[in-house]
């Protein structure tokens, strides 16, 4: 995923969650992602630019029919028909602003995220000339038993495209897909639930990039997380980390 903040169909800006413990999950947070020597985002869970790229709410009363999920929120061209889409398509509808024109859907799968409007050019925070060091969602990840079906969901729910990713498990090649955005750009991915993606759950993984994983995973223990599934590449060092933060949500955990 590239050029985070740029507004387009399919596009993913921002994720959000409504929590149990509120303080506990914050201290969680801030602690997991707070890590290196120039740290990617701050305490109050901004990114290092001060933009609020995921927000951390209390589990209200209004929120307690939303799963315990991170929601990113995708950029579609027109929310209302993207919920009609959904729904014609077996999904369902959690809220629905018509006045804001934000809505929150479940795939098929259970799989809960956003849809927005495209956002205006002129609402996103100028990024020219800070580099790659800045927090923000680097990728997301949808692992499921029928992965052709759900790449077809969002296909016509959020306007991706599909790019073939091969894959071999077993010795049997077979293709996961990643979802392209309007301008070309991989914008997520969804797997199958098979080879290195066996034993994720069928949740938008969010993953987000940290300063020192290798700290970020041992403070994921220290504060009550656990690890899912770590990887490490070819010099010993994590890759990548699925975790469960204290309440039971799920996200990635990547080098920054």
């Amino acid at each position: 995923m590239s050029d985070p903040f740029v507004p387009r169909v399919g596009g993913i800006l921002s994720a959000d969650i409504a929590v149990p413990e509120h303080e506990r999950e914050v201290r969680f947070y801030s602690r997991v992602l707070t890590t290196g020597e120039n740290p990617l985002w701050r305490e109050d869970l901004m990114n290092n630019l001060g933009t609020p790229i995921v927000g951390l709410g209390p589990r209200a009363a209004e929120y307690d029919h939303l799963p315990l999920q991170w929601m990113p929120h995708i950029q579609v061209a027109d929310v209302a028909a993207s919920v009609k889409h959904a729904l014609d398509l077996g999904g369902k509808e959690l809220m629905h602003d018509e006045k804001s024109q934000w809505a929150v859907l479940l795939d098929p799968n259970g799989a809960a995220f956003g849809i927005i409007p495209v956002v205006p050019a002129e609402a996103v925070p100028p990024t020219e000339g800070v580099g790659a060091h800045v927090g923000h969602i680097s990728w997301l990840d949808l692992t499921v038993s029928d992965a052709s079906a759900t790449r077809d969901f969002y296909r016509q729910v959020v306007g991706w495209s599909v790019q073939d990713v091969e894959m071999e498990d077993a010795s049997e090649r077979y293709a996961d897909y990643d979802m392209v955005d309007a301008d070309g750009n991989p914008a997520a991915g969804v797997r199958h639930a098979r080879g290195v993606n066996l034993g994720l759950p069928p949740v938008w993984m969010i993953c987000l990039p940290v300063g020192d994983l290798a700290e970020s995973v041992r403070r994921v223990r220290e504060e009550g997380g656990k690890i899912i599934k770590a990887t490490r590449g070819n010099d010993g060092q994590y890759a990548r980390a699925v975790v469960q933060d204290p309440v039971g949500a799920y996200l990635a955990l990547v080098p920054g």
